[in-house]
């Protein structure tokens, strides 16, 4: 019987990229609602980071669980790698499409979420898993 771990050299890279590919694809899509729900509604602009964090939130959960479907350990550094992954991919993508890169303080807070919060994930997802 094959053994469903990362001992297998691409497995783990594997998961990653498909966790980050998961995540930006659910953010995407979050997004766009949001902002179509913010265009014909007159929800406060204070509102808007929130709902920008749970999306991120949502995504990396998302991406955390699609990427580590098939595995039953090593949950920490999976959904460490994957929340990192995402938000530097997504803040690459959303920097093209706003048509500028800002490096502040701002991307430091989403880097230190992601992690933290894919950590968090990789380790429910595992531990799901194993019942």
């Amino acid at each position: 019987m094959k053994s469903k771990t990362f001992k297998n050299r691409g497995g783990m890279g594997l998961a990653v990229l498909k966790g980050v590919a998961v995540g930006l694809c659910v953010a995407l899509v979050g997004i766009l609602i949001f902002a179509f729900i913010l265009r014909f509604t007159s929800i406060s602009d204070k509102l808007i980071l929130p709902v920008n964090q749970v999306i991120k939130g949502v995504s990396i959960f998302f991406g955390v669980f699609v990427g580590m479907k098939k595995f039953k350990e090593m949950g920490l550094i999976t959904g460490l790698s994957i929340g990192v992954g995402f938000t530097i991919l997504a803040f690459l993508v959303f920097s093209i499409l706003d048509g500028a890169f800002v490096f502040d303080k701002t991307l430091l807070n989403d880097t230190i979420f992601g992690a933290v919060f894919g950590s968090i994930c990789g380790i429910i997802c595992v531990n799901l898993k194993k019942n």
